[in-house]
């Protein structure tokens, strides 16, 4: 990939432009603080804009952004889409059921020349893949999502978040995995609290620059992670390859999974490397270490 970095960045938190503890000041200096190279302040319906790095004292970039919150008129389902790199307000709009309010939302993101996550939809179960895969436009969507109440692992008769994406990718779409913290919560730091430093993203770019790293999340030069570092990532239309960062004495298992969640092959180690068969649809990885921390790698499509 040339001369790419790595940056690291949330693209999901609150301030007290909606419902977060602290202001977005605040907010700025504990993610410059905990090494964070960008950071999107996505408050509910609001466009929380803040010059950080003006103060001459900060490296953060700031990349505009909100979380536009809607309900599906019919069910109430909540429908929360995170808007990325947008150049104006988006105000939400409530359609009668979930399909209609994610596309006309998602439309609008566009239009303010944003990219479109598509949040935590096991939130309240509000919806699912059947529904997400008959949109358009949105190429991200939360395969993690760190607050409680997200279900990301799903239950009976609910699907995780995981199977949600690979039902998507095995019928071609292409949508890519984001990691959040969706952090409100930053005086108090405790387990049922919507803490910051809980999911994250990381970006190989060409600069810090906004619409470099924008391009490249578009493209899905990025990794997920909720506490797993990767050192490096290579891939070819034969293979793909990373290595992971040896952290405290905890030990790394990678499942490489394909089409339809075929686990593919299984790998213990920090050194990981697979040779496309040409039957596997897509290809992705999902690290887990021995403390339960993951780290989420984009699909790869085998043609």
């Amino acid at each position: 990939m040339g001369t790419k970095e790595w940056f690291k960045g949330n693209l999901h938190t609150h301030t007290t432009k909606s419902d977060g503890d602290e202001t977005p000041e605040k907010v700025c200096e504990w993610f410059e603080k905990h090494d964070y190279d960008f950071l999107v302040l996505s408050d509910h319906n609001h466009l929380t804009l803040l010059d950080y790095e003006s103060t001459g004292k900060s490296t953060l970039k700031m990349i505009p952004g909100e979380e536009v919150t809607a309900f599906a008129s019919s069910n109430m389902a909540p429908v929360h889409i995170g808007a990325i790199g947008i150049s104006k307000l988006v105000k939400p709009v409530v359609c009668e059921d979930v399909i209609p309010t994610l596309q006309m939302n998602i439309d609008h993101i566009l239009e303010a020349g944003g990219i479109a996550c598509i949040n935590h939809p096991n939130f309240k179960w509000a919806f699912d893949h059947r529904e997400m895969v008959k949109t358009e436009g949105a190429v991200l969507f939360e395969v993690y999502n760190a607050s409680r109440g997200c279900n990301n692992l799903g239950g009976e008769g609910k699907f995780s978040t995981s199977e949600m994406w690979d039902h998507m990718l095995t019928q071609k779409k292409v949508i890519y995995g984001a990691a959040t913290d969706d952090s409100h919560d930053y005086r108090d730091f405790a387990p049922d609290k919507h803490n910051p430093g809980r999911g994250w993203i990381v970006v190989r770019s060409e600069s810090e620059d906004q619409d470099s790293l924008i391009k490249n999340m578009h493209n899905g030069n990025f990794y997920s992670s909720s506490g797993v570092s990767l050192d490096d990532m290579e891939s070819s239309d034969q293979h793909m390859e990373f290595s992971i960062s040896q952290i405290d004495d905890f030990l790394y298992s990678t499942k490489l999974i394909g089409e339809n969640g075929r686990i593919l092959k299984e790998v213990s180690g920090n050194k990981v490397r697979y040779e496309f068969e040409g039957n596997e649809g897509y290809v992705r990885a999902e690290i887990m270490d021995s403390d339960g921390a993951f780290a989420w790698t984009q699909p790869i499509f085998v043609l």
